[in-house]
């Protein structure tokens, strides 16, 4: 089921250099005995591992390596300054990502859609944490800024209407009617998810698209979703990806947060803030003072 998605500029930036990486490691072995083998072929001919592997070279080897560069910079950084992470460091990163959609079920389209895996996407991921736990160290949050944050962005920070549902997506309404019917009959919708919907970002989760807000899917099923209450089952619902069960298991009432309930929050967000302004030139500083040799940039 595709659902409204924004660009998500660093996401994509971390695909292409995952792939470009992928691309370098499967195409161009350092023993390039198989260069020649063909990855396509136009009409009869053919198209090598070694064009392929000059072309995303001259297209994007550079900016790959210096990422690579960047990358091992942090990593040197970071042993010195005894940083570790933990897989606590980078789900709290990932919770963090995950606020810039709408729903878990857009999160893992996303996924899906730009061929990651969550421990795919944690790997790249790290770096990125290793920086700003460097950075952290020389950052300051006071009381007086999260109280500005706070006023300043009350309305951001208040809970809209939300309601926790799965769904069933098939075909055609016969089948959903038949569904309705085995449902209604105390048929378990997760097991018919796996086995039935054609959504494959929440099938294997049985259904389960998370607590999603207004404006975030489709009129009629949005519609559908807010109008049950939680346990209920809708009728069928069509949309143009087909035709939906949906039901409701959770209901949150819009809420207006307290400046208490959400100090944690902005000060990790304040932090994160400053640390991001701080990065760019943290890391053309370190640069500068190690020795590198990009034997790319020479042309060796």
């Amino acid at each position: 089921m595709n659902y409204k998605l924004s660009n998500r500029k660093w996401m994509i930036g971390t695909l292409l250099l995952f792939i470009i990486l992928v691309a370098y490691i499967t195409v161009y072995p350092p023993i390039k005995s198989n260069a020649a083998e063909a990855v396509a072929t136009v009409n009869g001919v053919k198209i090598n591992k070694e064009q392929l592997y000059e072309t995303v070279m001259a297209s994007s080897g550079a900016q790959t390596v210096n990422s690579m560069i960047e990358k091992e910079l942090i990593r040197q950084e970071a042993e010195k300054a005894g940083i570790q992470i933990q897989d606590a460091d980078l789900d709290k990163e990932l919770a963090t990502l995950k606020l810039n959609f709408p729903s878990e079920t857009e999160f893992n389209q996303a996924l899906v859609a730009n061929g990651l895996t969550l421990d795919s996407l944690k790997e790249e991921m790290k770096p990125q944490v290793m920086m700003q736990k460097i950075l952290e160290q020389q950052v300051t949050v006071t009381d007086d800024e999260i109280k500005q944050y706070y006023d300043a962005n009350l309305e951001t920070l208040k809970t809209p209407e939300q309601v926790k549902a799965s769904h069933i997506l098939v075909a055609t309404k016969e089948e959903a009617d038949a569904i309705l019917v085995d449902l209604k009959n105390g048929a378990d919708m997760a097991k018919i998810a796996q086995e039935k919907s054609l959504d494959e970002g929440t099938k294997e989760k049985g259904g389960d698209l998370g607590f999603f807000g207004r404006g975030t899917m489709e009129e009629p099923f949005e519609a559908a979703a807010f109008a049950l209450k939680a346990g209920g089952l809708s009728d069928v619902v069509q949309t143009v990806h087909g035709f939906h069960i949906i039901k409701v298991t959770d209901h949150k009432d819009a809420a207006t947060p307290s400046l208490e309930e959400k100090k944690t929050e902005i000060h990790d967000k304040l932090v994160k803030d400053k640390t991001s302004e701080m990065a760019t030139s943290w890391l053309d500083q370190k640069k500068s003072e190690a020795k590198i040799e990009n034997y790319l940039s020479k042309g060796v």
